[in-house]
């Protein structure tokens, strides 16, 4: 039997919809990439995106272990001299509720094209509320 090869015009997407209340950060990321890489089709190929869309809501929130609300930083640089910035990720989910879990799920991605274009399908919330209802989402249980 020859190995299964995916191609990107056959691939078939879904829609799910993830309620992060009370999730853990980092485990929530984890089971959300390997969504949106495909891994849980068993057509995945490692080169093709096959993964499918992923709708986040109540991102705000979401739960971290121990001290991480204060002692968790978050880093970026304007390229100018003595640009580096930090925020803590208290102040990350007070200011762009959204973003650490965007970030959490945009590290454990390929970090190259490929990962880039399966980023685009993630679309995170920070309430209860989104626009995708005419994709019909269906909701997962993590």
């Amino acid at each position: 039997m020859k190995t299964y090869v995916a191609k990107p015009a056959e691939v078939e997407r879904s829609w799910y919809i993830i309620d992060a209340e009370g999730q853990t950060l980092g485990r929530l990321a984890s089971q959300i990439a390997a969504v949106l890489r495909g891994k849980h089709k068993p057509t995945f190929t490692p080169h093709v995106d096959c993964g499918d869309y992923v709708v986040v809501i109540n991102a705000e929130k979401i739960h971290v272990t121990g001290q991480r609300l204060e002692k968790k930083k978050y880093y970026r640089h304007s390229g100018y001299p003595g640009g580096l910035k930090e925020i803590t990720l208290a102040d990350q989910l007070e200011r762009f509720p959204t973003r650490p879990v965007e970030l959490a799920v945009k590290g454990m991605l390929p970090k190259n094209k490929l990962g880039r274009k399966m980023f685009k399908k993630l679309k995170v919330y920070a309430g209860p509320e989104h626009p995708h209802a005419a994709q019909q989402p269906v909701p997962m249980e993590l």
